[in-house]
């Protein structure tokens, strides 16, 4: 991991941030990549401070569909009293096969100002959740950012998720260096004709790759407490696809060769043809036993070993 001792390291990392002034600045600079909006690889370039929309459809607020604990997440999350998470309406990603399409292509959820998002950490916090779990947050890292200055003078200390589907520009990642505790970025596909077909993101593999580089840079390997409960690192998370689609052996190849052998990776299985995928002649069903047990078998071969037990599935 590198440094000092991460147990001995004061955590949330954000609030010697917001002590020092640089939480400010981190506003104001995320602010300024909506006025063009640069925030995301899609750069596409619209005032969303003048509430323009681009790919993502939104414009200067926020949009959450719901927010409460959530048990459902990686062991190391959860605990006894959950992951507070607060689903962002829409996404930066086009998925075919998206299970919350409702929220990401639908886009169910109401606009909230920054204050109100700040008060949904601290409702969460005040119920006994271990974090705070931002779930799709590649295009709201500005109003993120905001609330949790809001936030933070009232009280806020919890560990901050950054639970992405790992479509990040480096620069936005960037501005939240010393803001987020524990990254979980998805690795969706290895290969950028794949990615193409499914999540409208042809050159989804290589900035996937870069970005999660960034966020290991940042927090280093996943750093559970005493109690089991995660309170800094990466947590990986790769959804095993019918036919091999995924490219589940160059990502975890990558993961161990390029990131850190000590990754820490969820290996899912719960994959179900939804949305746009139901019927569909490649991902129109779910994936087989066989399958599954390959994707833990090359993960192993590729030197990771430390990994979330699967759950939430009967083949």
């Amino acid at each position: 991991m590198g440094g000092d001792n991460p147990l001995k390291t004061s955590y949330p990392s954000y609030i010697a941030l917001f002590e020092s002034g640089e939480l400010d600045e981190r506003v104001e600079k995320a602010y300024a990549l909506l006025e063009s909006c640069s925030l995301c690889p899609r750069k596409c370039g619209v005032n969303r401070l003048k509430n323009e929309k681009g790919f993502c459809q939104l414009g200067r607020k926020a949009m959450v569909s719901s927010y409460g604990p959530h048990f459902g997440e990686e062991a190391p999350l959860v605990g006894r009293g959950g992951s507070g998470t607060i689903f962002i309406t829409s996404c930066n990603l086009g998925c075919l096969f998206c299970q919350n399409y409702e929220i990401s292509h639908w886009r169910v959820g109401e606009e909230v100002n920054d204050e109100e998002f700040a008060q949904m950490m601290l409702y969460l916090q005040s119920i006994g959740c271990h974090n705070i779990n931002i779930v799709t947050p590649s295009h709201i890292v500005p109003q993120l950012l905001s609330a949790l200055k809001i936030a933070i003078p009232r009280g806020m200390r919890l560990p901050l998720v950054y639970n992405t589907g790992s479509y990040d520009s480096i620069e936005t990642l960037k501005l939240l260096e010393g803001v987020v505790d524990i990254y979980m970025p998805d690795t969706k596909f290895a290969e950028g004709e794949v990615s193409k077909e499914f999540c409208n993101a042809p050159d989804y593999p290589e900035v996937m790759k870069k970005a999660i580089k960034e966020m290991h840079r940042q927090v280093g390997d996943l750093v559970i407490n005493e109690e089991g409960i995660a309170v800094r690192g990466l947590l990986v998370r790769h959804l095993v696809m019918p036919e091999g689609l995924a490219g589940t052996e160059e990502i975890c190849r990558f993961l161990a060769e390029e990131v850190s052998p000590d990754t820490y990776i969820n290996i899912m299985a719960q994959y179900r043809p939804c949305y746009r995928a139901v019927g569909h002649p490649k991902i129109g069903r779910r994936i087989t036993r066989g399958e599954f047990e390959k994707a833990l078998e090359v993960a192993r071969k590729a030197g990771l070993h430390r990994f979330d037990a699967p759950r939430w599935f009967l083949f």
